[in-house]
């Protein structure tokens, strides 16, 4: 009888043990195929995230290059001629497509290009307040056709230190 339950006993003992050793490589290999999806799921995201900041800066450069140069236009339509509605139109597309560009970016942006968004931003909102005093023969002390002038074509240097902090963000 004692070498019976003896024998019992390692019998227990190898069939848990080998009940065990596979229970505890299941739960191995459920562990390695979490991580394995944990990582695929991390540089899935991290590439949604660039190629959703890629396609914020694409427009916000464009915007602000679309209203920088609808500025332009509209400083040369004001020494050429009246200024129409239709003009005014046009520049205030360009202001709108820019706000949306830049709501965008202050989502999305980390702070160093943000920081240029911002400058940029605020330079051209301030040359279109100028543009529109001009328009309605108000401008403020100093503000002139040619001090206007200068000040946008400022905004270009400032649209190019936007875009190469764009650019360093996105690796490129």
């Amino acid at each position: 009888m004692r070498v019976e339950i003896g024998a019992m006993v390692i019998a227990i003992v190898g069939v848990t043990g080998t009940l065990g050793g596979a229970l505890l490589t299941q739960r191995g290999a459920e562990r390695a195929k979490r991580r394995e999806i944990e990582l695929v799921q991390g540089h899935a995201n991290a590439r949604d995230d660039l190629m959703l900041r890629r396609s914020c800066y694409v427009a916000l450069n464009r915007d602000c290059r679309q209203f920088t140069t609808a500025l332009n236009r509209h400083l040369h339509v004001m020494r050429e001629r009246a200024v129409e509605e239709a003009d005014r139109e046009v520049l205030d597309a360009a202001k709108t497509a820019h706000r949306g560009s830049y709501s965008e970016a202050q989502m999305v942006a980390p702070d160093a290009v943000l920081e240029r968004a911002s400058a940029v931003n605020r330079a051209l909102n301030s040359v279109y307040g100028q543009v529109k005093r001009l328009e309605r023969d108000a401008p403020e002390a100093g503000e002139t056709m040619a001090t206007v002038s200068r000040a946008q074509y400022a905004i270009w240097e400032l649209t190019r230190e936007m875009r190469a902090a764009m650019r360093a963000d996105l690796g490129v």
